[in-house]
């Protein structure tokens, strides 16, 4: 139980450090990008999917920490990165248009559940040097 906690817990602080990492990053070397209230289409789907990829690898990396219940503690932590999600898109409403924050809510937990199904496919997949049906 404490193992799948810490798995949840370290899922979202990866998550965290991607995406705090990369607007860094990205803020530095595109100022315009993020001056003010973001209206680029290309701009919102792009960081619409750096969120996604971010939290497949955080489902994944969270699932790999559990070892146990994979689907579980993905869901889990699908689960609170959307509640800091929706707190979030509370505090910064006005940075970007209603579709970008309602897709960047809906993705939250589907992408750490295909990451926590990424490791469980990985870990059924080899099996003594053979592959095994998942």
């Amino acid at each position: 139980m404490l193992r799948n906690i810490l798995a949840v817990i370290a899922g979202s602080l990866i998550w965290t450090v991607m995406w705090l990492g990369s607007n860094a990053i990205l803020m530095s070397f595109f100022p315009d990008w993020y001056r003010g209230r973001i209206e680029s289409v290309p701009v919102l789907l792009f960081t619409l999917l750096r969120s996604l990829i971010f939290s497949i690898i955080a489902g994944y990396l969270t699932a790999l920490i559990a070892k146990h219940q994979e689907i579980n503690c993905a869901f889990a932590l699908g689960v609170l990165q959307l509640a800091l999600g929706i707190f979030f898109t509370v505090q910064f409403y006005e940075s970007a248009p209603l579709w970008y924050h309602l897709l960047f809510l809906t993705l939250l937990i589907p992408g750490n559940l295909l990451g926590g199904q990424l490791r469980i496919i990985q870990r059924g997949r080899v099996v003594r040097g053979s592959i095994r049906a998942v």
